[in-house]
């Protein structure tokens, strides 16, 4: 029979392999999108401006990725260690459970971003702060007010979010 620590520890690794395959194969799709949908009176340059902005977005996605497998790892380890108690096992449980929703919710945010509004955005969220940067020729404030209020209807708390737009 399966005990407790083993059944976690599969859980969390299979957890961990799904999401990191699933972000492995992320950033290639994002930049063959924004090459796929180059409009055709475009010059080389300004092609080549709207690839730099797209994997500016996804340098930030890596950058933020990168902060928080490494998070995600010293979790890891506490979940694993035998000298670790319970109630530490449990918070870096929770701890976990809260970075894979929140990485959820970015990626639902954007989905959206990019479906009402047809923009490219990066969106990062850090307890109540949101913050969006979205590669845009239109920088108005409509615009960011609309983004603002899309990424509150999916929180009940109130959150403090700031947008961002990158030239096009």
């Amino acid at each position: 029979m399966i005990n407790k620590q083993n059944l976690w520890f599969l859980t969390l690794f299979t957890l961990i392999l799904v999401l990191s395959i699933y972000y492995v194969t992320m950033p290639n799709d994002l930049l063959v999108e924004a090459i796929k949908k180059e409009p055709k009176t475009e010059t080389k340059a300004e092609a080549k401006d709207t690839i730099e902005e797209v994997s500016s977005l996804v340098a930030m996605r890596v950058s933020l990725e990168e902060e928080r497998q490494t998070v995600m790892d010293e979790l890891q380890e506490k979940l694993t260690n035998d000298e670790t108690t319970s109630e530490e096992k449990n918070n870096a449980y929770e701890q976990l459970k809260y970075l894979n929703e929140v990485q959820g919710k970015e990626e639902a945010i954007e989905k959206k971003i990019k479906k009402e509004y047809n923009l490219d955005c990066f969106v990062k969220i850090d307890n109540n702060n949101a913050n969006c940067v979205c590669v845009s020729s239109k920088h108005d404030n409509t615009l960011a007010n609309n983004i603002m209020r899309l990424i509150q209807e999916n929180y009940k708390n109130k959150m403090y979010t700031t947008v961002k737009f990158q030239k096009s």
